[in-house]
């Protein structure tokens, strides 16, 4: 790493954390987590990270466990420093804790509308395997989930 490359952290998430967390996640979707599940989730078996760009918290992503399976909850980049790659590595950081976790596959969901999420996925590894009609709350009604699973 030379002089001119921003140091990366991604650790666990801390309640501390929550301003910040709020302000990425109120920033980058039309319909954010709200503070009270983000506490509640912090507070529960599910693995909450941080990811930061010298001191400053620029997303986190929150992954979930059971049966042999994991499942990516939330993945957020705050829109300033999107398509930069900090998404991409946040994903292999959160696939990496599902290994370690001994899954053997991983699902998300992901907006239809949301074509550069989408495509990071499919370049990462996974695949379509249905759709979730009207899953995500929108400005004018609902909007589709696209489903995906990567093999682990």
């Amino acid at each position: 790493m030379n002089a001119l490359t921003p140091v990366q952290t991604i650790r666990r998430m801390k309640v501390d954390d929550l301003a910040e967390v709020l302000f990425n996640e109120r920033r980058s979707y039309s319909h954010p987590w709200t503070e009270s599940v983000l506490r509640d989730v912090i507070d529960s078996d599910y693995e909450c990270w941080v990811f930061f760009l010298e001191k400053i918290n620029i997303g986190h992503g929150i992954l979930s466990f059971g049966a042999g399976e994991s499942h990516l909850l939330n993945v957020c980049i705050n829109p300033e420093q999107q398509g930069q790659g900090y998404g991409r590595k946040l994903v292999e950081h959160l696939l990496a804790r599902a290994r370690g976790h001994n899954a053997q596959k991983t699902f998300l969901e992901v907006r239809a509308s949301n074509l550069a999420a989408y495509a990071l996925y499919l370049k990462l590894g996974f695949s379509d395997i249905g759709v979730r009609h009207d899953y995500y709350p929108a400005f004018s009604g609902r909007e589709d989930a696209l489903v995906l699973m990567k093999e682990l």
